[in-house]
């Protein structure tokens, strides 16, 4: 990781590169942490760098100056750079920001003073501006050391063990789990019992228990990029209904299966990691069809051809009812499933996917996806389900066409996409 920091106060930076873990990746060439004297640039012999506002309000940082000093950094580097500037107008720093800087070939950090930089020197040259959160500071500096601090956790073994950035807060979308060292009681306070066990499998279940309550307590703003697959204490299945649907007109009518269908879905369930694909049609003829299809790909030919196809083609299974589903899903579980619906129509009493999110994670309960083919789930179908999800919308007047295959895709990315 290369970074230069462009300041009018490097000995701000001293201590922060010689110590403690930074220091330590610093030393041994982990991270490459260049300073840039702005006041080397600057007017005079008093090194002038700033200037009075136009119109008044305060000093300026100037544009040749600055200009100057990012010359000297990109001197000797043929890579392509991304000049990062520290702003209260910047786009608030997030753990997915920090990780595309953290990628980048140099990172070069402008650090403002005063009332901020000349916006002409910004325009031209600046890539991003980030903010550290809503207030503001008398530069540029502090934040330039927390977004250091960031990316260098992502670089390998700046963090002894690695593992521990991937549990870290907002790195799985969810808040972290608290943590406790000795003594066991400190005060009258016992440690959680469960933490001094020595099972692993309860220490990792009460853990991802604190990790769901706090998001949902403190940060229910999160769950809208968190994969919550692994914080689900049961199974998540999809059932594609192909009975009763209904037809062009609101009738109920039974749907012929696709191979598209069958294949692209059965795709989405194994990336996204759910336990079962089931295929609900009432035919027998389907049904079989169903798996000859599936047996392609799972033995012979296709299964040599196309190993990744037949490890989706394994997660379907046929059912000729969605109650059938339901009490395949109990044998399994040892719990009536958490039954979601899902619609292109408005629909009363639907909810929104969020809302969804933290309902499955509140009730712990397993979950059964259902989607319909043809024009849609009949009615008989959705008075079955336990909730129905607000149509997808793509914010074009009210048209909301899209295939089944595409639905499945883009709902199971809302609730187990990662990353």
């Amino acid at each position: 990781m290369r970074v230069t920091i462009i300041t009018a106060f490097p000995e701000f930076f001293r201590d922060f590169l010689s110590t403690s873990i930074i220091g330590r990746a610093v030393e041994t060439g982990l991270i490459n942490v260049n300073l840039i004297n702005l006041r080397e640039y600057g007017f005079g012999n008093y090194r002038q760098i700033d200037d009075y506002s136009f119109g008044g309000d305060g000093m300026v940082l100037m544009a040749e100056p600055l200009s100057k000093a990012l010359e000297k950094a990109r001197e000797g580097h043929q890579g392509v750079d991304t000049v990062v500037y520290p702003s209260p107008q910047g786009a608030m720093l997030t753990q997915e920001m920090v990780e595309s800087l953290a990628s980048r070939e140099h990172v070069i950090i402008i650090c403002g003073h005063y009332e901020g930089i000349d916006e002409r020197f910004a325009g031209k040259c600046v890539d991003l501006e980030v903010s550290i959160g809503d207030y503001v500071l008398t530069g540029g500096e502090i934040p330039a050391m927390a977004i250091i601090d960031a990316m260098a956790r992502l670089v390998p073994n700046v963090v002894g063990r690695g593992g521990a950035v991937e549990e870290d807060s907002f790195f799985r979308g969810m808040l972290d789990f608290p943590h406790y060292t000795r003594p066991a009681l400190w005060e009258g306070d016992q440690v959680p019992p469960v933490l001094i066990s020595g099972n692993e499998k309860e220490i990792d279940k009460w853990r991802k228990q604190q990790s769901v309550q706090r998001t949902l307590r403190r940060r229910p703003d999160l769950l809208s990029r968190a994969n919550i697959a692994s914080y689900l204490e049961k199974g998540v299945y999809l059932a594609l209904v192909h009975h009763p649907v209904m037809d062009h007109y609101g009738q109920k009518t039974t749907a012929a299966l696709t191979g598209l269908d069958l294949s692209d879905i059965s795709r989405s369930c194994r990336t996204y990691g759910l336990r079962k694909f089931l295929v609900v049609t009432p035919l027998k003829s389907q049904r079989e069809l169903a798996k000859t299809m599936a047996a392609h790909w799972v033995k012979g030919y296709g299964a040599s051809f196309n190993p990744s196809r037949a490890e989706a083609f394994k997660t379907m299974k046929t059912v000729p009812t969605l109650d059938k589903a339901i009490e395949w899903i109990k044998s399994k579980e040892h719990e009536e499933p958490l039954v979601v619906g899902t619609t292109a129509r408005a629909c009363s009493g639907a909810i929104h996917w969020l809302e969804m999110k933290r309902t499955l994670l509140e009730s712990q309960k397993p979950v059964l996806f259902v989607f319909g083919t043809a024009s849609g789930l009949h009615k008989e179908v959705t008075e079955r389900c336990s909730v129905l999800l607000q149509p997808l919308s793509g914010g074009k007047e009210d048209y909301n066409h899209l295939s089944v295959r595409t639905a499945v895709g883009v709902i199971l990315d809302r609730f187990f996409g990662w990353r």
